[in-house]
C-alpha cells in the first residue's frame, strides 16, 4: 500500500525538508520552498546490490571523436560548437511567444534525418498550422501529442527517430509521481528518464523550458545540471531580432551566439548582424559611437548610444540596457578622476542598439566616447571603430584577437581604428587606419576636436 505525504522542495536547488522553511540552507535563497505530495511505495527502493558497475583504468578507454547531426543552417550549428552531438539533451529556455516553438519546427521540418516533435501544449492541428506559415513540409517529422514521460519513451522505441524535440518539459509527468505535472519532482524525474534515454540510444533531445519572471528557467537548478547544453532565446517584442545564447555547452564554446529575424515565415538567419545592429546611425547626432566586440568566435559591430543631460530633479540618475551598470559607475569614476570632467552631478544614460546585451571590456573605449561625446554635445566620426578596454589608472589595454575585429570594421567600410598601443599590429596589413592610444586623456584629444 502506497503511502501519501507531502514534501517541500527548493525550487532553485531540489533540496528537500520535512516541513516549510522561509530559506533554503543549501542555496541560501528565500521563498524557493515549495510543497508537493507524492506517494511513496516500497518496490519503489532501489537495492543498491543490483547495481552493478564496471571500474576501467582510463588508459583503456578508446577516444573518438562523435560526428555531429548538422542542423539545418548556420546560426543552430555554430551556437551548439559545429553541430548536434549524438545523445545530448539540449535545454531551449525563453519568454513565452519570443518563437521558441517556432525555431524548432522550422529545424525539425528542414532536417534531412527523422525527427519527432512532442508537443504537450498545442494540438496536432495547431502545429500543423504553424509549419503551413513557415511553408516547408517534409515526411520525415513526425509529430506526438502526449505528455506521460513513460508513453513517450515507448514511441521513441517504436520509431526510432534521429532527432526528437520536447515542448515542453514542464508539461512532462511521470505515472509513478502524485504530484502535478510542472512540480519540481515531475520536472526532476521527466527530465531524468529523458537524459538517461538519450544517453542510451544516442538520440540526441532539445527540450524546451518555460522562465521565470526573474528570466531564470523554471524548475529546479539541478535541471540545467542534468543536460548538456543550455540556450537562451531573447529579444525584445519591440523589434523582429532575436539572439540565441549558450548558456551552458559540454561540447563547445559557451560564449556563441546566433542571431535571427522574426519573419510571417519562421526565423530567418542573419548572416551579417553587424550592417544591422549599425545601420540606423545618425551621422549628426553625438552621443553615438561604433565598437568592435568579440561574442564568442563572431565578431560584431555595435552601436552604442550615451545621453548625458542636467540632473534637475535631485539625484542623478545611471540607467543602461544591454550594459553592466557597475561597468558603467567604474568609466565614470575614471573619466571623473583622470581627465576631469564634471560628470556626478549628470543624468546618464547608455544603450546598446538592437536589443544586444554585452560583456566585453573592449567596449569601455566605444561606451566613454560615446559619454564625453554628449556630455560635449559633438558628433563622432561615422567611419571611426573602437576597441579597447580601459583601467582604473585611465591606462588602454589591449584586448584579444584584435586582427578579427579589425577586419570586420575594414569589411564594412570604416576608415579608422582606435586600439590600445599595447597590441603589437602593423599598419601594412590592413587598409584601415589605425590608431594606438596609451591613456584616456591622449583618446579623447585624438576623438574629441
Amino acid at each position: 500500500m502506497a503511502k501519501t505525504k507531502s514534501i517541500y522542495i527548493c525550487s532553485n536547488c531540489g533540496s528537500n525538508y520535512a516541513k516549510m522553511m522561509g530559506k533554503c540552507f543549501s542555496c541560501g535563497e528565500y521563498n524557493t520552498i515549495q510543497e508537493e505530495t507524492v506517494k511513496k511505495s516500497k518496490n519503489t527502493v532501489i537495492n543498491l546490490n543490483e547495481i552493478d558497475g564496471v571500474v576501467t583504468p582510463i588508459l583503456n578507454i578508446e577516444a573518438y571523436e562523435l560526428k555531429r547531426l548538422k542542423a539545418p543552417g548556420t546560426e543552430l550549428n555554430r551556437v551548439l560548437g559545429g553541430g548536434i552531438v549524438p545523445g545530448s539533451v539540449i535545454l531551449l529556455g525563453g519568454e513565452p511567444g519570443i518563437g521558441k516553438s517556432t525555431l524548432l519546427l522550422q529545424t525539425a521540418l528542414r532536417m534531412n534525418k527523422k525527427a519527432l516533435y512532442v508537443s504537450g501544449e498545442e494540438s496536432l492541428t495547431q502545429i500543423k498550422m504553424r509549419a503551413d506559415r513557415i511553408g516547408v513540409t517534409n515526411e520525415n517529422c513526425l509529430l506526438l501529442n502526449e505528455t506521460c514521460v513513460e508513453k513517450i519513451t515507448n514511441k521513441l522505441n517504436e520509431i526510432k527517430p534521429s532527432f526528437v524535440i520536447i515542448d515542453s518539459i514542464q508539461t512532462i509527468y511521470s505515472k509513478y509521481l502524485d504530484s502535478t505535472p510542472g512540480t519540481i519532482s515531475q520536472v526532476r524525474e521527466s527530465c531524468a528518464l529523458l537524459v538517461q534515454f538519450a544517453k542510451q540510444h544516442e538520440t540526441p533531445i532539445i527540450l524546451v523550458g518555460h522562465i521565470t519572471k526573474e528570466g531564470q528557467l523554471a524548475g529546479p537548478k539541478l535541471l540545467e545540471h542534468m543536460v548538456d547544453t543550455v540556450l537562451q532565446f531573447e529579444g525584445e517584442t519591440q523589434n523582429n531580432y532575436r539572439i540565441l545564447r549558450t548558456l551552458k555547452n559540454r561540447f563547445g564554446n559557451s560564449l556563441e551566439l546566433g542571431i535571427y529575424e522574426m519573419t510571417s515565415k519562421g526565423m530567418r538567419e542573419v548572416d551579417n548582424p553587424s550592417e544591422i545592429l549599425i545601420n540606423q546611425r545618425s551621422e549628426n547626432l553625438s552621443g553615438v559611437s561604433v565598437v568592435a566586440s568579440l561574442e564568442g568566435n563572431r565578431s560584431l559591430l555595435i552601436e552604442t548610444q550615451a545621453l548625458v543631460s542636467n540632473a534637475v530633479y535631485g539625484n542623478p540618475q545611471r540607467n543602461t540596457n544591454g550594459y553592466d551598470i557597475k561597468r558603467l559607475n567604474m568609466l565614470l569614476a575614471v573619466l571623473e578622476k583622470r581627465c576631469g570632467y564634471k560628470l556626478s552631478q549628470q543624468d546618464i544614460f547608455v544603450n546598446i542598439a538592437g536589443g544586444l546585451k554585452i560583456n566585453d571590456p573592449a567596449t569601455d573605449l566605444g561606451i566613454a566616447a560615446s559619454i564625453i561625446s554628449s556630455f560635449e554635445n559633438t558628433a563622432l566620426s561615422n567611419k571611426m571603430v573602437f576597441a579597447g578596454e580601459i583601467g582604473l589608472s585611465g591606462e588602454i589595454r589591449g584586448v584579444n584577437r584584435i586582427d578579427q575585429r579589425v577586419k570586420e570594421a575594414e569589411k564594412l567600410g570604416f576608415s579608422d581604428f582606435i586600439l590600445s598601443d599595447q597590441i603589437d599590429i602593423r599598419q601594412n596589413d590592413y587598409s584601415i587606419k589605425i590608431h594606438k592610444i596609451s591613456d584616456v586623456r591622449q583618446f579623447f584629444s585624438l576623438v574629441i576636436n
